[in-house]
C-alpha cells in the first residue's frame, strides 16, 4: 500500500493489539492485498508482508468482527451523492468454497442454471464508487436483494437500476424515501411509468466499475467458505481502488 492509501485508513484500524513480536498492520495489510487481488493461497504469499498464518488469520479475525465492514463505512460516510445505482453480478465458486461451518446460511451460497452461484449487489454513486454491498445466493431475485440493501444508505436523489428493479413494492419504498426511480420497465408491463433516460445513460459507469472490482482474482472467483469473508475480500478492493485513491 502507498503511504496516501494507508493514511486513509490506518487511524480507523484499532490499537494497542496484544502479542508478542506483532507483525506490524501495515504489512499485514499489503499482504492481504496481494493475495486478494493475485488470487494466489494464504501459504504462497511472499515473505516481505510477514508469515502467511499471521495474514490469513487477520484477515479472518477482523471479517468475523466486522472491521473491513466499519472500515469501509467510515470512508463511505464521507461522500455525499445525488446519485445512487444499483445491480449485482455473478460469480463462480471454486470447488475450495464449499463446506463453510454453519451450512447456507452462514455460506451464501446457492444454486442457478450455470451451478453453484454466488451474487454480489453492491450501490454505487454517480462518480461509480461503491456505498454498500449485499451477499446473496446465485438464484435469489435481484429486487429481493435490493431493498435491504438501500435501507442500510442515506436516500439519495436518484436510484438508477435496470429492468430487473421493476417492481411496484420498490417503487414504493422509493417514493417514501424521496427518491425518484431511474427504473425501465418491463415491455409487457401495461402501465408504463416514464422514467429521465438521459439519467438513465450514466448507470453503465456500473459496468465498468464490475471490470475493475474484477481484477482482483479473489472477487471474480470465490474461494472464501463464509459469505462474510468473500464480503471482505469485495470490501477490501472497493476501499483500495476507490476510497482511498
Amino acid at each position: 500500500m502507498n503511504d496516501q492509501q494507508w493514511t486513509a485508513i490506518e487511524p480507523l484500524l484499532p490499537k494497542n493489539r496484544p502479542g508478542a513480536r506483532r507483525v506490524d498492520d501495515r504489512r499485514v495489510i499489503g499482504g492481504i492485498v496481494h493475495v486478494l487481488r493475485v488470487g494466489c493461497r494464504w501459504q504462497d504469499c511472499p515473505a516481505v508482508y510477514g508469515p502467511p498464518t499471521t495474514i490469513c488469520n487477520r484477515f479472518h479475525r477482523w471479517a468475523g468482527r466486522g472491521l473491513w465492514q466499519k472500515l469501509f463505512n467510515a470512508l463511505v460516510e464521507t461522500s455525499r451523492c445525488d446519485m445512487q445505482m444499483i445491480d449485482s453480478t455473478p460469480a463462480k465458486l471454486h470447488r475450495s468454497a464449499a463446506g463453510g461451518k454453519g451450512g447456507g446460511a452462514n455460506a451464501g451460497i446457492g444454486r442457478s442454471r450455470g451451478g453453484r452461484r454466488r451474487k454480489s449487489t453492491p450501490s454505487w454513486d454517480g462518480r461509480g464508487r461503491p456505498l454498500g454491498l449485499q451477499i446473496s445466493p446465485g438464484q435469489l431475485g435481484d429486487v429481493r436483494a435490493a431493498m435491504p440493501l438501500l435501507q442500510q444508505l442515506q436516500p439519495a436523489y436518484f436510484l438508477a437500476a435496470d429492468t430487473a428493479y421493476d417492481s411496484h413494492a420498490l417503487r414504493q419504498f422509493l417514493a417514501v424515501r424521496g427518491t425518484i426511480a431511474v427504473i425501465p420497465q418491463q415491455p409487457h408491463t401495461q402501465a408504463q411509468t416514464p422514467f429521465d433516460p438521459r439519467a438513465y445513460r450514466s448507470r453503465n459507469i456500473i459496468e465498468r466499475m464490475f471490470c475493475r472490482l474484477k481484477d482482483w482474482r479473489r472477487v471474480a472467483t470465490r474461494y472464501d467458505k463464509l459469505a462474510t469473508n468473500f464480503q471482505a475480500a469485495i470490501l477490501i478492493a472497493a476501499i483500495v481502488i476507490w476510497w482511498t485513491d
